[in-house]
């Protein structure tokens, strides 16, 4: 059988399995070498913003409660608040000075520590930014007040400390829970493994083992609904797998014997046994997470400006505050007092918090939420890029299409006979055979009939009988041999010259259809080229096949233009001839093969990788095997631009009204701003930009 159908059209079957042979994972420049980007804490704007320069958020929550709780006697000692409270002679006794001294003092140094602490590690690092402006303004209300206590003439201003503190303390709490949302992402991830494993030993015996223990090699019994717990082949068993955690799609895929799984997976209704083949780091799932940790804690471009502008921001306070003070004292001869509220109020509200946020947030968001959807982002400036990605060329065989040899034309040349029924009689004949041919009508077959007496007919195919019929799948030199006269020929000459295989089908001796096979074109391929031309995307095409081969793929699919007959190591030329015509450039690939392109290339998407994740050369892999996912990871990248940019606005822009209110410009019409009110507002501002950054959604 091996040679039953030596005559076919072998040649045709080129499916740019030689691209195989050449493997370059040259590493990508050294702008987005994985290897040097600089994953330090102290990227982001000066602080880390899942702690707070060391403080968690139960701290925040603990600090805030107990400063709340000695604000109430601070308030209550307070002559202006007792004043306006009409209770200017309760709570009046010798010494309450001084108690509201200490009470004041430990709400300074207690609820205003994290700030205080800030400034100082802040101005180590030279990068003068939040906790800056907020330890400057507490610490000047806090010492002048003490001051007045201790012999100097003026009023007081611990309410005011206290109620300051008690807001930021409540914001950097608010918005801390509204930050680890994102980071959380990753501990969701982390706990889709589970912590037990069903080990069998040589006996057969099953053991309960901790998934810590497991090595390679060690054979593992999944029951029905149980989280799979590592990476491995099944060896015997078969069931349905919700993957959903590495494609974002909660379909389960059928999976047997000689099936890969991934740990964290959950299997569906049958037992299975793996062999285990990655622990640890290995796995999919760790290199995941490493993957969204890192991309997380890289800077991405707009993140750079957004730095820049929080420290320029932050020199804006300072000054702004030091001239709001020099004007009300020199020009409007209000006292000191007043024109300290209105100092502290300006440095508060022009906090860069916000700013600070603006993009980190966003970069988290996103990154977690492409991850759990098989995006996987390793250069965040690529990702960024995307948006503005102009061509995309896309690798044939893998990508476009299955890279599997099926059916692609089913032709009847009788009337007793549709399409659909030869195929069945043809898969039926070719069931008993191991010839590629064979396997690609078998499987592009729903069902079969079944066959009796199977014979091969050397070198020209296979016959056998079906439903009593007499049924032969033939080659060319088969229907020439026996003088049979060849139907539809002009059609079958096109296909022949697309490249693909033609076999023709016999019932009882009479030519009754014919069946054409090549590699299968996706059925997203078509979608995903349409919403990219939509978009305005010029799309093309690189295979390795023949000219008629890549005509038939680029017309079905109506590709703007395609490389045909290009070897593996000239794909990057290719990709470099595009860039030449001054177009931002997309490579997509299977991301082992066409490494040097994707290298190339502005952006390399790998596609289709399935499990293996480690590729060097890709900035953005997709898990699944689907094209359309390039359209997704276009638009996600357009809507993490657009949040990062509305975040930036939010955050530098309510400062041109936020800074002439707090300096009391308005104070002629009588409004004017308390520092604590100034805090709020600038709180308020963060909370909107973390709540702006968790909206985001991939659609």
């Amino acid at each position: 059988m091996e040679n039953e159908h030596q005559d076919y059209n072998h040649s045709s079957q080129n499916m740019d399995h030689d691209k195989h042979s050449e493997m370059d994972h040259t590493k990508h420049n050294d702008q987005s070498s994985h290897e040097k980007m600089n994953h330090k804490k102290d990227e982001h704007s000066g602080h880390n913003h899942s702690e707070h320069e060391g403080h968690t958020i139960e701290d925040f929550k603990r600090r805030f409660w107990i400063s709340l709780i000695i604000t109430i006697p601070i308030l209550l000692l307070s002559p202006l608040v007792r004043q306006f409270l009409g209770l200017k002679e309760v709570f009046r006794f010798s010494g309450d000075i001084y108690v509201l001294f200490a009470l004041s003092s430990f709400t300074f140094f207690y609820g205003g520590w994290p700030f205080l602490k800030g400034l100082v590690d802040e101005l180590k690092k030279k990068q003068p930014g939040m906790m800056t402006l907020i330890a400057l303004a507490i610490s000047v209300a806090y010492f002048y007040s003490s001051a007045v206590v201790f012999g100097v003439k003026g009023e007081v201003f611990f309410w005011e400390l206290a109620t300051l503190i008690d807001i930021m303390l409540l914001g950097h709490w608010i918005e801390m829970k509204s930050i680890m949302g994102a980071s959380k992402a990753l501990e969701e991830l982390a706990k889709l493994m589970p912590d037990e494993a069903h080990k069998i030993d040589d006996a057969g015996n099953v053991t309960d083992v901790p998934v810590s223990e497991l090595k390679h090699e060690a054979k593992l019994l999944i029951k029905p609904g149980e989280k799979i717990p590592a990476d491995g082949k099944i060896f015997e068993g078969k069931s349905s797998i919700n993957e959903a955690m590495i494609t974002g799609e909660s379909k389960p895929v059928s999976k047997g014997e000689g099936d890969n799984v991934v740990g964290g997976s959950i299997n569906g209704e049958g037992s299975i046994k793996i062999e285990v083949e990655k622990i640890g780091d290995e796995t999919f799932l760790s290199q995941v997470v490493k993957m969204v940790k890192e991309a997380q804690e890289s800077k991405s471009e707009t993140q750079n400006f957004a730095n820049k502008a929080a420290f320029w921001l932050t020199i804006v306070a300072i000054t702004s505050g030091a001239l709001t003070m020099f004007v009300w004292l020199v020009f409007t001869g209000q006292s000191f007092n007043f024109a300290l509220s209105r100092t502290v109020t300006v440095m508060v509200i022009t906090c860069p918090h916000a700013l600070g946020l603006a993009i980190p947030l966003v970069v988290a968001v996103s990154t977690a939420l492409s991850a759990k959807s098989g995006l996987l982002i390793r250069n965040r400036n690529a990702f960024e890029e995307a948006r503005n990605i102009q061509a995309i060329i896309f690798d044939k065989t893998g990508t476009l299409t299955k890279g599997e040899f099926g059916v692609t034309e089913t032709f009847s040349f009788d009337n007793k006979y549709d399409e659909k029924e030869i195929l069945k009689y043809a898969a039926a004949v070719e069931s008993e055979s191991e010839h590629p041919i064979a396997h690609g009508i078998v499987s592009s077959s729903e069902d079969k009939y079944q066959l009796k007496d199977f014979n091969s007919i050397p070198g020209k195919g296979a016959e056998g009988k079906v439903n009593g019929k007499d049924v032969k799948v033939v080659s060319p030199g088969y229907l020439q041999e026996n003088k049979i006269e060849l139907q539809g020929k002009d059609k079958i000459e096109k296909l022949s010259a697309q490249g693909k295989t033609v076999v023709f089908v016999l019932v009882d001796n009479k030519l009754t259809g014919a069946i054409a096979l090549g590699d299968i074109i996706r059925d997203e391929s078509k979608e995903a080229i349409k919403q990219l031309k939509e978009l305005g995307i010029k799309t093309m095409m690189l295979t390795g096949d023949n000219k008629q081969v890549a005509k038939w793929v680029a017309d079905e699919l109506g590709l703007d233009d395609y490389f045909a007959e290009v070897l593996p190591g000239k794909k990057a030329e290719k990709v470099k001839e595009v860039q030449s015509r001054g177009m931002i450039v997309a490579m997509t690939g299977d991301g082992v093969n066409d490494a040097p392109a994707l290298a190339q290339a502005d952006i390399g998407i790998a596609i289709g990788t399935g499990t293996d994740v480690a590729v060097e050369t890709a900035d953005i892999i997709l898990v699944r095997s689907n094209p359309k996912d390039v359209v997704t990871l276009i638009k996600f990248s357009k809507a993490t631009y657009s949040k990062m940019v509305q975040n930036l606005i939010w955050a530098t822009g309510y400062n041109v009204i936020a800074i002439p209110l707090a300096a009391g410009v308005l104070f002629s019409a009588g409004i004017v701003l308390s520092p604590a009110l100034g805090a709020v507002l600038m709180s308020v501002s963060t909370v909107i930009v973390a709540v702006n950054a968790r909206l985001l959604k991939i659609k």
